[in-house]
């Protein structure tokens, strides 16, 4: 047991996905585990284990934002062994010929979170996705048919900027689409010699301003699920 997770020695599986919002990770465990758990009712931050195919696999809510997510991912390899660790969230596409619902596999993060300043002081540590899981999670994208794009996304700590236009410089230097985990959670599998990668699906766009629903945001983005239980 954990400061933020009650689960028990055993509880948790070597592999969990980790979406932001508590709900999507009920959602997912009741849709595409067996014989599920509920193992982490700490401040509604919902974990579950079950299997898929016979591999136990857990599920995590991480909330939003690098400090959140580095408070669950840091307690799940230091005190519960995790090896593995699969985001699974939604993203903005920076770019026009990125849609809604469009799968993003994160090659990279780049950041404007002050995390690494406070690591590596004036220097540049560039978080980056396990080589592993990603050719992985191409492989299995391409087997299934499912469209993706990869490359560099942006963990920003700041949703609502003061600035509309702020992520054209992001954009021109080829960044994907912004999010706001990513760049913690591979800086954290860094330091703890562990696996991750970042799965995304399109939430919205700042180019078109096209957004889906909460509704679906919770609940819908059955595609990069699929590409990360696989990766299990």
């Amino acid at each position: 047991m954990s400061i933020h997770l009650e689960a028990k020695e055993g509880d948790i599986a070597e592999t969990v996905l980790l979406p932001g919002d508590p709900l999507r990770a009920k959602w997912i465990a009741e849709t595409f585990l067996e014989d599920v758990v509920c193992y982490n009712q700490v401040r509604g931050m919902l974990g579950f284990t079950g299997t898929f195919q016979g591999k136990r696999i857990s599920v995590q809510g991480t909330g939003m934002g690098i400090p959140s997510a580095l408070i669950y991912c840091t307690e799940l390899i230091r005190d519960y062994g995790v090896k593995k660790l699969i985001r699974v969230g939604s993203a903005g596409a920076y770019q026009e010929n990125i849609d809604l619902r469009d799968i993003v596999i994160a090659m990279a993060a780049s950041t404007t979170s002050g995390m690494n300043k406070n690591n590596f002081g004036q220097a540049t540590f560039a978080p980056t996705a396990n080589a592993d899981l990603f050719l992985k999670a191409v492989e299995v994208a391409k087997q299934k048919n499912i469209a993706f794009k990869a490359g560099n996304v942006l963990s920003g700590d700041v949703f609502y900027d003061d600035d509309p236009n702020y992520y054209k410089k992001w954009a021109q230097y080829g960044v994907l689409c912004v999010e706001m985990e990513t760049a913690g959670l591979y800086t954290i599998a860094a330091k703890f010699n562990v696996q991750a990668l970042a799965i995304l699906t399109i939430s919205d766009s700042l180019v078109t301003k096209a957004e889906t629903s909460q509704e679906d945001r919770a609940s819908s983005f059955n595609q990069m699920i699929e590409i990360a239980l696989e990766l299990a």
